[in-house]
């Protein structure tokens, strides 16, 4: 078919492989467009030290599947700056399924009641069975056993006096016999042969075993059985409407080049733009920039969400930890939670033995307020070898537990798009109405201090913490559900407002703090926005671009996937 596809879907995480596999088993020609590298597990990185295939740097060479990304802060309000945000975010064939922790949760109750997008619809019934298909797909099972960080943690929510919340984690793994190689368990033999999960806790750099239920062990799977192409390593820099009215023209570029060449249009009827909150929102934001899609929402950008998130944990020192024979990494990434209010979400996070990478970022636990650098500097100098290498960074995996705290309130920031010098573009973040995005959480930091003490250790927060940064591995939001033009950047159906045939799928369209781990509701919102579409070649069930929200049932696909 040369470079005319039915669709273009941009991006291969979880939106974009649901996007993949439903269109294709509707009868669509699909082609997936992913700018990160395609990894067999073995070729995964065997610890965070491994930069060329951990981290995503490609102009130092490194196309690894984990991206940081710092989004600048600017303007104030009320005489407060707002917090820079440091993102963390996936790369590669399978998108952020191959670095997260394979942690599969509904969001909170408030998710479904928060004020953007409430008044549409019921949300929590319309979204209910997607969410089970979701976790059929996607193989969620209840973590079966407990660790000593479990533990630890247990006795953290019973001091919180939260105990009775305590409960294990819904993950994405096929344990079976640990280390044994067996047939396709999920799908009736249809799938790849799966490996016994050996609860190494190394599920945040990449299953190398095939126990993770990444996204290339289902929806990608299936998807490219059926004939979507996936191209790796190619970046979409540009979606423009095709001159002659029929769909878009999507101009790649080979991932990293430089000058970027190996440029290629490929011509699709309809995009659906999966790119990752960042990756979406920097392409919409400079296609509107330059005039190729001047009907984008004025909302674009607003209600970007970082899942009011913090990140802090607790370390055994080096020595101690040694003399003890402490080894925190057994399990997979997140074991287990528990919920120290009804709108905070708290669990303990491993990574595996010898990914001490991360140990770089950490420093002295700090609670906010006046004089909080005066109060970290003080910290530092009562232990000024503590939080410094190579001391901080010995099997820091092996005698570590980090908390990541999450929340369903309604705090968010305003994503916008700026060209500094030399027209190098960037994206950058105010303050939106509400309250602002936290840079730390009280909960996470007194959950922090109880665990070093269960755990004879001392607490600790990224270097984010002291900046007044926030930290977040689940950006959200950017391009959210709203009833019309002037409340969001999609209508319900997911449909781009101003530009038919246009579609997001993916994080940015997720339209409130989930107080969860977003994987399982950006699967379960693509589920139901593909589920919309009709069989090719048939009528449209949907109603206009921008008329009234209406219910419907899903559209059986008729395709050769069914």
């Amino acid at each position: 078919m040369g470079n005319r596809y039915d669709v273009a879907v941009i991006g291969s995480g979880f939106g974009g492989s649901v996007a993949a596999l439903r269109l294709a088993e509707k009868g669509y020609s699909v082609v997936v467009l992913e700018a990160g590298r395609r990894f067999a597990d073995h070729e995964l990185p065997e610890t965070s030290w491994r930069l060329r295939r951990y981290l995503w740097a490609p102009a130092l060479g490194c196309y690894g599947i984990q991206r940081v990304t710092l989004l600048r802060s600017v303007g104030r309000r009320a005489g407060i700056a707002p917090a820079t945000v440091l993102a963390l975010h996936g790369a590669g064939v399978g998108g952020g399924s191959l670095v997260y922790a394979n942690t599969l949760y509904e969001p909170l109750p408030a998710f479904y009641a928060d004020p953007q997008w409430r008044d549409i619809t019921d949300w929590r019934a319309e979204l209910a069975p997607y969410y089970a298909e979701a976790r059929r797909m996607l193989g969620v099972t209840t973590y079966p056993g407990e660790t000593a960080a479990d533990r630890a943690m247990r006795a953290v929510a019973e001091r919180m006096g939260a105990g009775a919340t305590f409960h294990p984690t819904p993950v994405g793994v096929y344990f079976g016999r640990p280390g044994e190689r067996v047939a396709d368990p999920y799908f009736g033999g249809a799938g790849p042969e799966r490996t016994g999960c050996l609860h190494c806790g190394a599920c945040m750099t990449g299953c190398r075993y095939g126990a993770k239920n990444s996204l290339v062990k289902n929806y990608l799977w299936f998807a490219e059985r059926l004939g979507v192409e996936v191209r790796p390593l190619t970046t979409a820099v540009a979606v423009r409407p095709a001159p002659d009215g029929a769909g878009y023209r999507v101009e790649t570029v080979r991932t990293g080049a430089w000058p970027p060449r190996h440029r290629q249009v490929v011509h699709a009827g309809q995009v659906v733009l999966a790119a990752g909150t960042i990756g979406t929102l920097r392409l919409l934001h400079r296609m509107r920039a330059v005039g190729a899609l001047p009907h984008l929402s004025s909302r674009l950008g607003a209600l970007t969400r970082t899942n009011s998130e913090a990140i802090v944990g607790a370390a055994v020192p080096f020595r101690a930890a040694r003399r003890r024979g402490v080894d925190l990494t057994e399990g997979v990434a997140i074991t287990s939670s528990f919920h120290p209010d009804p709108e905070t979400h708290l669990e303990p996070v491993r990574y595996g033995p010898g990914a001490n990478a991360m140990a770089l970022l950490l420093t002295a636990l700090v609670d906010g307020g006046p004089g909080r650098r005066r109060r970290w500097l003080a910290a530092l100098a009562r232990r000024p070898f503590a939080y410094l290498p190579p001391g901080s960074v010995r099997d820091w995996s092996r005698r570590t537990v980090i908390v990541l705290a999450m929340q369903a309130r309604d705090n968010a920031v305003t994503v916008h798009h700026r060209r500094g010098w030399f027209g190098r573009e960037r994206l950058v973040v105010s303050e939106g109405p509400g309250a602002p995005s936290p840079s730390w959480l009280p909960a996470a930091n007194e959950a922090a201090r109880l665990l070093a003490e269960e755990i004879g250790g001392r607490p600790g927060a990224p270097l984010t913490q002291p900046l007044d940064m926030s930290i977040t591995a689940h950006l959200l939001g950017g391009a959210v559900i709203g009833a019309t033009p002037e409340e969001g950047v999609v209508d319900p159906y997911h449909r781009v407002f101003g530009h038919p045939g246009l579609h997001v799928v993916d994080g940015a369209a997720v339209s409130a703090n989930l107080g969860a781990n977003p994987a399982l509701t950006i699967a379960a919102q693509a589920e139901r926005a593909l589920s919309f579409w009709p069989n090719r070649d048939e009528p449209d069930p949907r109603p206009p671009l921008g008329a009234p929200y209406v219910r419907l049932p899903s559209r059986v696909p008729s395709g050769p996937g069914r």
